[in-house]
């Protein structure tokens, strides 16, 4: 059974919302409108801790996507409007007529690169490598399975030529240097595979390369597409473009990292993986001139989210490049962003942490329930939301 909203499970949570909240309130002279005033009180006088299973959900395993559609706009979009405002049934394709003119969308253009690769130690143990980041200098960092752990020093024969060398560890990664015969990124084009999430359970097609990758993507470096950006296509771009709305684009290369479960059940625990992020100057204008002109910011997806508040400070965007650990949870407030397209993402997943952080998690889980009742597709190749923040 999907998990019930969490002002309404927790009883602690329920006795602050009760007389606590309202003597407080009366002490502070709130105004008689201030529901929401009541809830922020509540949660800075006890913070409860907020747990990994408070956001799991059963979802039937058909509904996982495994290929795309034929059509990328043609994937459902559940509107989410804040409550009590009724969800809505669309699709991608439908965004021209939601959006207004003035409003600007932020894409991702991080580019995929072929990160899977297979070879063989020298005594003849298969191994695994899925590419995590391109240092330079011939270099990765990565993840690599194997039946023993790899000493610093030995050496791994690639299945499509050349030979790695292990230089050392990186906390959970391995340091790679590779002994191939072109700069490790074109080598990578034509030898590396690409590297399809767990969830999706077959391997990789030539339309995967295609698919897998926005129609926008230009900067190489992520392991993992920016899923949301699938949805788009030229036919629809070109319908926004002619409805006035405007594009900017931020680069988050997106690591193995992002599939990685969460392993505390208490998230104060959780130690959330780095990713590299430009937040240029220009998209940062583009951001400025919007909202001056009363025109709303659409993230495209949560890459693009993380990447935003990453280069909030003090409440103003600002142009930044390098890493982040950024992990949202409710209790956060975006301020980056007015809606989100997003897709659905996985149970206990940090993106369903950020999404609820965004709408409210009560909300969200109703979402949920409505997308699994109406039979829409999660995860990479799914359906996606247009999702506005609680009130």
């Amino acid at each position: 059974m999907l998990a019930r909203g969490f002002l309404r499970d927790n009883p602690v949570r329920s006795l602050l919302h009760g007389s606590i909240f309202a003597g407080v309130c009366r002490q502070l002279r709130c105004p008689s409108v201030a529901g929401r005033t009541m809830r922020a009180i509540a949660d800075l006088l006890l913070r409860v801790p907020l747990k990994k299973s408070d956001f799991h959900y059963d979802l039937p395993a058909e509904l996982i996507a495994q290929a795309p559609l034929p059509e990328r706009s043609a994937s459902r979009l559940l509107l989410v409007p804040p409550a009590p405002g009724a969800l809505q049934d669309a699709h991608v394709r439908d965004l021209s007529a939601l959006l207004r003119e003035g409003d600007l969308l932020v894409f991702n253009d991080t580019r995929v690169i072929p990160a899977r690769l297979f070879g063989q130690k020298a005594t003849g143990g298969r191994v695994e490598i899925l590419i995590e980041r391109l240092l330079g200098a011939q270099q990765a960092r990565a993840q690599v399975g194997a039946s023993k752990t790899p000493k610093p020093g030995s050496r791994i024969a690639l299945d499509a030529g050349g030979e790695v060398e292990v230089l050392g560890r990186d906390g959970e990664f391995y340091v790679l240097q590779f002994h191939v015969p072109e700069a490790l990124e074109q080598w990578l084009l034509h030898a590396g595979r690409l590297p399809l999430p767990p969830y999706i359970q077959r391997e990789p097609g030539l339309d995967d390369r295609e698919r897998y990758q926005t129609v926008f993507a230009r900067e190489i470096g992520a392991v993992a597409a920016p899923t949301a950006g699938l949805h788009f296509d030229d036919a629809l771009l070109a319908a926004l473009q002619a409805k006035g709305v405007g594009f900017g684009h931020v680069t988050l290369h997106v690591g193995a990292g992002t599939f990685q479960p969460v392993r505390a059940d208490d998230l104060k625990d959780h130690v959330m993986h780095r990713e590299w992020l430009n937040v240029g100057a220009e998209l940062v204008q583009q951001v400025r001139r919007t909202r001056e002109a009363g025109g709303r910011v659409i993230g495209v997806g949560t890459t693009v989210v993380r990447a935003l508040e990453s280069a909030m400070r003090d409440g103003e965007l600002l142009p930044f490049a390098g890493e982040t650990q950024i992990f949202i949870t409710p209790g956060y407030r975006i301020r980056s962003v007015d809606a989100m397209v997003t897709n659905f993402h996985l149970p206990e997943s940090t993106l369903l942490m950020m999404i609820s952080a965004f709408a409210g998690k009560e909300r969200v889980f109703e979402a949920y329930r409505h997308a699994i009742e109406q039979r829409y597709r999660f995860f990479s190749y799914g359906d996606a939301m247009l999702l506005f923040p609680q009130g």
